[in-house]
């Protein structure tokens, strides 16, 4: 029976990540380690999951060292352990009872090692959050799908890293996320690097996680990370016809957040202009 290795990033999650642990270790598959990288949270969710979790392994960052390097170190740990598979999780997300077996499942009769993405709802269990992505290349943007395509596995543009089911021969042939990526993007990026090396992404309608979406507000914060990574994202993956269009594109958004700062300024605009400032560093290093 194919092993796999459940990683969690957590970060001051003492409001989720018991449940989230708890969904898991309901789960009917039987093969499966959890692996809970701590990002140096402050707020002693570590230490509870400790105490009620013993079977985990844990692994503590000093520091937040974002999403990709968090979960990279539970990755490096999985496949040292010769895992046959690895399953992403949001410590804000919360499995069935046989959403792992019906992973497994697909993942064990499609001809090609893929990502795959159980079907995503929102708290509620009825409105979806992610049903496949779509990127808008000449929009600079990557958008949720939130109706499903069809009731059997399809292919999506991209996979998202709340839940992200990733067959072992795809890390071992691409890499691990990149960690340029602080927050944001990473797992964009994953997915086109899989998709060139000939892998597939893939939804699972059939497996079901809810996801307590944290970060829904605008936050001065999230809209930096957003604008920076999604600056590294499309500078690397856009092709050259694409690149041609958003060069003059991204003038007229700097322009516009130009103005933003002269006639209405805001914390948001102030930070996206910083995203711009830093995304020249990170192009010159």
């Amino acid at each position: 029976m194919p092993t796999i290795f459940i990683i969690i990033l957590n970060y001051n999650g003492k409001d989720t990540l018991l449940s989230c642990l708890a969904s898991i270790y309901q789960s009917t598959y039987p093969s499966f380690e959890v692996v809970v990288v701590d990002n140096g949270s402050r707020d002693g969710s570590l230490e509870l999951a400790k105490t009620q979790f013993s079977r985990a392994h844990f692994i503590k960052n000093s520091t937040n060292t974002g999403f990709a390097s968090g979960n990279n170190l539970g990755i490096r740990f999985a496949l040292e352990k010769f895992t046959d598979y690895i399953l992403v999780l949001n410590n804000d997300a919360y499995l069935k009872k046989d959403t792992l077996s019906k992973l497994v499942t697909l993942a064990q009769s499609h001809p090609v090692p893929a990502i795959i993405n159980p079907l995503i709802l929102d708290r509620d269990e009825k409105t979806i959050w992610f049903a496949g992505g779509v990127i808008e290349w000449l929009k600079m943007k990557n958008v949720h799908l939130t109706e499903l395509t069809s009731n059997n596995p399809y292919q999506t543009e991209y996979c998202t890293g709340c839940a992200m089911f990733v067959s072992k021969e795809i890390f071992k042939k691409i890499g691990l996320f990149d960690e340029r990526y602080f927050l944001y993007y990473e797992d964009s990026d994953f997915s086109v690097r899989a998709k060139k090396a000939g892998f597939d992404l893939l939804i699972c309608p059939t497996a079901t996680v809810t996801h307590l979406e944290q970060s829904n507000t605008a936050t001065e914060l999230k809209t930096y990370w957003l604008v920076l990574s999604g600056l590294l994202f499309f500078s690397l993956h856009a092709d050259f016809f694409q690149k041609l269009y958003l060069l003059p594109y991204l003038q007229l958004r700097k322009l516009k957040n130009t103005l933003d700062l002269n006639f209405k300024p805001s914390p948001l605009a102030s930070q996206v202009q910083q995203a711009y400032r830093d995304f020249r560093k990170i192009k010159a290093s």
